[in-house]
Formats: structure tokens, sequence, C-alpha cells
């Protein structure tokens, strides 16, 4: 294990994975306090629009997959800005119309089209340096924002009226985070792939949010138990020779069901105390 260490696409995946794993936790929690997981999967699935124009402009294809996820999660926080009934139609819109522009930005590209599966199921040992480096300075980008503006983020994510009320501009945090969501996932998407990414961002939070009594401890466990199943994930990928981005998945819901349990077993044994302390 210490010889692998020493290999540089190994050292690499390690870090993605680090740095995976301190972006999904951060935005991952905001996801799923704003009950727009469905929102986030639209614009990952979207982004592979960007991965198809990349291909046929024959520019790098995360550089390029950022700008285009960027705009796309801002069209979406412009057009639902004012009517959040309709953000289930331009997600769906987007969706589709995002995937159907890389199909037929391939079909017009000439020639072979590389390491295509590795974009779309993720393929983490093959990150390069120069994707390393988009990617922490994402990561980077993404907590120095977070950082600054966390108390107005924080109240509107959980109470827009009330926010509103203070007078914190809620339309423009609400495209903001919108914005660091399409920052994210083309920084993970390189660990999971399009189609599992959206997996990356919800279940973490998910369990930490069973646990947790204020938004910094979701956020923080969040955080830990990313990293935790995206190194056993990474683990179990070398040990039985399987994706990586499928490994870190399933260690995430493996996870997710044993806190689920370990839930229920909390909150039964709570009401089974108040039950005995109101006969006694």
């Amino acid at each position: 294990m210490i010889d692998l260490i020493q290999l540089d696409f190994i050292r690499n995946a390690l870090f993605a994975v680090f740095l995976c794993g301190v972006l999904g936790g951060i935005i991952g929690s905001y996801v799923v306090v704003n009950r727009i997981v469905f929102l986030a999967g639209g614009v990952a699935h979207a982004s592979f629009g960007g991965i198809g124009l990349a291909y046929l402009l024959g520019t790098a294809i995360l550089p390029t997959t950022f700008v285009f996820a960027v705009i796309v999660s801002v069209l979406i926080g412009l057009m639902t800005m004012n009517d959040s009934e309709k953000m289930d139609t331009v997600i769906g819109i987007t969706w589709s119309a995002g995937m159907a522009l890389g199909v037929v930005f391939l079909e017009l590209t000439p020639g072979y089209k590389g390491n295509l599966m590795g974009y779309l199921f993720g393929s983490i040992l093959s990150v390069s340096g120069s994707g390393l480096f988009l990617m922490l300075f994402c990561t980077v980008l993404v907590i120095m924002i977070v950082t600054i503006f966390y108390r107005n983020l924080a109240i509107m994510s959980f109470d827009r009226e009330f926010a509103a009320a203070k007078g914190i501009p809620v339309n423009f945090f609400h495209v903001l985070i919108l914005l660091l969501l399409g920052v994210a996932l083309v920084v993970m998407i390189r660990v999971s792939g399009l189609i599992l990414v959206i997996a990356l961002l919800s279940i973490p939070p998910a369990i930490s949010a069973k646990f947790s009594k204020s938004f910094l401890t979701m956020i923080s466990y969040s955080i830990i138990i990313s990293l935790a199943a995206g190194y056993a994930g990474l683990f179990f990928s070398y040990w039985f020779s399987i994706s990586s981005g499928a490994s870190i998945i399933l260690c995430m819901a493996f996870f997710y069901i044993v806190a689920d349990i370990l839930d229920r077993t909390i909150l039964k044994a709570g009401h089974e105390d108040e039950n005995s302390i109101g006969k006694s």
C-alpha cells in the first residue's frame, strides 16, 4: 500500500477524493436544506453538453464543462427566481436539452472520442495534475464565498420569507447557491461521473442531518462522512478492481442505511424512555 502512494496517479486520486469530500459536504448541505436535489441532478446531466462541446472544439474538457455548468446553473436560477413553481419544468427542459446537445456535439466530432465513459461514470485514477489544480481552485473559491456569506446563505436556506424581511437579497443568494452548485458538480464529475454525482451531494448531508443540531455541525459531519466513504470506496475499488465512482457511492449508501437504523433505534429508545417516565 505504501508503494502505491508513491505513484503520482494514486496521490492525485487521494487528493481528488479529499477535495470532493470537502466540496460535497459544504455544497451538498445547502442542496439538501434548500431541497434542490432534483435541480442538482438537472445541472449535472445538462453538463454533458459541456463535455460534448469540449470534444467538438478540441478544448480541455474540465474547464469547458466548468463554464457550461456555471452558465446552466445561472440560467436556471434566473428563470426560476420569481416563480419557483415552474422549477421542475425548467429543470426537465435543461436536463434533456443539455444531454441532447452533448450527443449532437459528439456526433459532429470526427475521430476517436477518448475516455468518454470516465466522464459518465467517473475515472478518478485518470485525474491529471492540471485537472487537480482546477479542482483545488474551485474548492478554495467555494470555501471563500461560503465563508464570506455564510450567515445570509444559512438564513435564506432555512426561511426565505424571514431572510427577505431582514433585507437579505434572496434572489441574489438563490442564484449564488446555484452558481456554487455548478462549480461543485464539475469538480466532482471526475470522481463519480455525471450519472452518479448527485449521490455525492445528497447522501452525506442526508446522513449528517439525522444527527446534527446546527447547520455548521451538519456541514462538518457531511465532510467527514464524504471523506470516509470516499477513501473506503477508493480502497474497495482497488481491492476488487471495480469502478471507483460506483464503489464510493455504494459505501455512502451503506453508511446511510446504517445511519437510518441507528436513528430509528435512538428514536425508539427515546420514546420508550418517555413512556416509562409517563407511567411512573
